[in-house]
């Protein structure tokens, strides 16, 4: 099984990374797979990759699941 978690966007570096906050770690991800990515925008992470773009909605349900599990 695959898991991956949601994170918001904090900024974007000039070498293809972006610094995301994933509740309330920070970490720096390749953000090389995704166009167009703002600062703010929410996105999924697998294996310190944003595979997709998600939206506000899609990152709270996960993490209510999350919550809810553990």
């Amino acid at each position: 099984m695959c898991v991956g978690l949601s994170a918001r966007v904090v900024k974007l570096t000039d070498k293809g990374t972006a610094v995301v906050d994933a509740s309330g770690a920070k970490r720096e991800i390749s953000a090389k797979l995704l166009d167009g990515l703002e600062p703010g925008d929410y996105v999924m992470v697998h294996a310190g990759t944003a595979i997709a773009k998600i939206t506000d909605d899609d990152s709270h349900e996960t993490e209510n699941l999350l919550d809810h599990l553990l």
